[in-house]
């Protein structure tokens, strides 16, 4: 460089000239305080990146301020959480936080984009929030006296980390497990409110076949942030158009057997149809010979992925086709994967799937 070809001589003198020149502009009036505005302007801006780092990663804010911006007071989480299990019988007492983890490690995988992952951790953290908050009002559920949750689908599936080591193998563990366990730290302690309350149902299901479902048209209730929205980006999403047959003779056999209390008569292809569909898309109702069953029934007697299904009778052979696996409530797995890779975060995956909340 030319800097290398000055003599020491040459260089103290030129220093000592640009020094001179801009003592004579910092002379000028309103130059010298113009250019401290410009200093202090430059400082902030490189110091702005590294201040925003101290901040609670994922949120921009410092963890402690997140109160601060809520206008409504924010639900204060327990250190610990105790939880049944299901294979020993027996409840285990762990970290809040350790628990969401082995969470997320059971109920999506891990080669899920991170904001999707993020996404997952303030949902399953939501929904423990919830339980244990009604737990204290109400008492465990009856499946489980004695902890508020469980380990099995019953609530949301938990793998400890031993469990994951077994299932999953070395490789998973090193980078898998550190990715999971980045997404839930990233997202520390976040919840969904929706009008200032807790979300008592953060829902999710592994994906819609395109557009999910109101509460009201699976469950017994509406809930007004659970509400059918589209879910394009299932692209990669498992259960699509897949197809399920039965003799009219088998199919009568199995649900006679799942609801004896219903007088379905002899049941032909003609009298086997669809009767409403919801908006979501999924079977409303079904006329089954002389009697009739909701789709979510017809899904749950026939152990169909999804009650997004169509059917087709021939040779007294009834095939269902669906498409989509799960309820299709709240937010779709796939479809949170999808909008994340089209950019999303995981505030605005949160947000679409369930209408009108907030992460704090």
């Amino acid at each position: 460089m030319k800097i290398h070809l000055l003599s020491k001589r040459k260089l103290k003198k030129t220093l000592r000239q640009i020094t001179a020149k801009l003592s004579d502009i910092l002379a000028i009036p309103l130059v010298k305080p113009a250019a401290i505005i410009v200093a202090a302007l430059c400082v902030l801006l490189i110091l702005a990146p590294y201040l925003l780092m101290k901040f609670n990663p994922g949120t921009g804010q410092p963890a402690e301020n997140r109160k601060t911006q809520a206008s409504f007071e924010l639900v204060e989480l327990p250190k610990n959480i105790t939880i049944y299990r299901t294979e020993s019988k027996k409840t285990e007492t762990l970290d809040f936080e350790d628990y969401v983890k082995g969470v997320v490690s059971g109920e999506m995988p891990a080669s899920f984009h991170e904001e999707a992952l993020k996404a997952q951790s303030v949902a399953a953290r939501t929904y423990s929030a919830a339980r244990i908050l009604r737990a204290e009002n109400e008492g465990n559920p009856s499946a489980h006296p004695d902890a508020p949750l469980c380990n099995a689908t019953h609530c949301q599936v938990y793998r400890s980390i031993p469990e994951l080591e077994k299932l999953k193998g070395e490789a998973w563990m090193k980078k898998d497990w550190k990715k999971i366990c980045d997404a839930v730290d990233q997202t520390n302690g976040q919840l969904l409110y929706y009008n200032g309350e807790l979300v008592e149902q953060a829902l999710f299901h592994s994906s819609s076949g395109g557009k999910t479902e109101n509460a009201e048209d699976v469950f017994a209730a509406a809930v007004p942030y659970l509400v059918s929205v589209e879910s394009p980006y299932e692209e990669n999403a498992t259960h699509q158009n897949e197809e399920h047959s039965y003799s009219v003779e088998e199919l009568s056999k199995t649900l006679k057997t799942k609801h004896p209390s219903i007088s379905f008569g002899t049941l032909t292809a003609d009298n086997i149809k669809i009767i409403s569909r919801s908006k979501g898309g999924r079977v409303e109702k079904m006329q089954i010979g002389n009697g009739s069953l909701t789709g979510r029934q017809v899904r749950e007697a026939l152990n169909l992925p999804s009650a997004n299904f169509t059917i087709d009778i021939k040779n007294n052979i009834v095939t269902f086709t669906s498409s989509g696996s799960g309820h299709g409530v709240g937010m779709s797995q796939y479809g949170a994967d999808g909008m994340a890779k089209q950019g999303y975060d995981y505030k605005e995956i949160l947000e679409h799937y369930y209408r009108g909340t907030e992460v704090f």
